[in-house]
């Protein structure tokens, strides 16, 4: 949707106007890949994720049968329950920022601009159903980071851009929520064969190993001629990619 997050100024501002090429999509076996949120001003930023639901994902599938969607990086419990009673066409991607952390970390201790991103992090009760979901081994739901790279300089202003840059640590951050969760055992098809599988591709045949080795987040990575700070920046997680 049009300003639904950082450089999305020309997106769809009316999805009937889409219907042509949503048909065409559905013929050609394209799966719509969607950051599920209204943008009316008059909807609070922390419901436009349950009222893109009611008002356009919901009525969307039903009235093309054929269209594969994924919403993009959900939020909610909403969300969650939506796509896991939802068809098998429909599934979900879930970042890492979802499932650690709930809408007090833009606030902990003062404003913290890492931590805002769009859709924007909710309450704790959200993150939880978030966690159940994405543990729960359904293949409906996979890994998708949603990872941003914005300098420090762009977060760290009066108007400072949306997006967590996760890259290097996301499968250590991954592992530390299905870890927590006792799941760690459906780590592997979260990250690795749901996707493919919802794709209709063959899982990719290259591999990563994590071991139980504590690793220290840097507190930035060289980004050009400036530096982005990463997820859990200067913390350290119990997971480590192996050497």
């Amino acid at each position: 949707p049009a300003g639904a997050t950082t450089n999305s100024a020309s997106g769809v501002t009316d999805l009937g106007r889409c219907r042509a090429v949503l048909e065409a999509m559905a013929e050609a076996g394209m799966p719509l890949l969607v950051h599920g949120e209204v943008t009316d001003p008059d909807v609070d930023i922390f419901d436009r994720e349950a009222v893109f639901i009611e008002r356009v994902l919901g009525p969307l599938l039903e009235q093309m049968p054929g269209l594969k969607v994924v919403m993009e990086h959900i939020t909610t419990r909403q969300a969650a329950e939506f796509v896991a009673a939802g068809p098998p066409r429909l599934g979900a991607t879930v970042t890492p920022q979802h499932l650690m952390y709930n809408r007090n970390e833009i606030f902990r201790g003062g404003l913290r601009p890492h931590a805002f991103c769009l859709p924007v992090l909710k309450r704790e009760t959200h993150r939880r159903a978030l966690v159940e979901a994405a543990t729960s081994g359904s293949p409906k739901f996979f890994l998708g980071t949603d990872s941003a790279p914005h300098p420090r300089g762009a977060k760290e202003s009066a108007c400072g851009c949306a997006g967590i840059f996760s890259a290097p640590v996301a499968l250590q951050c991954y592992a530390e929520v299905f870890e927590a969760a006792g799941r760690l055992d459906r780590l592997e098809a979260f990250a690795s064969l749901n996707g493919p599988a919802f794709y209709g591709l063959p899982p990719s045949e290259d591999t990563v190993t994590l071991v139980k080795r504590p690793f220290a987040v840097p507190e930035e990575y060289v980004f050009g001629a400036s530096v982005v700070v990463p997820i859990a920046a200067g913390t350290q997680l119990s997971w480590s990619l192996a050497d």
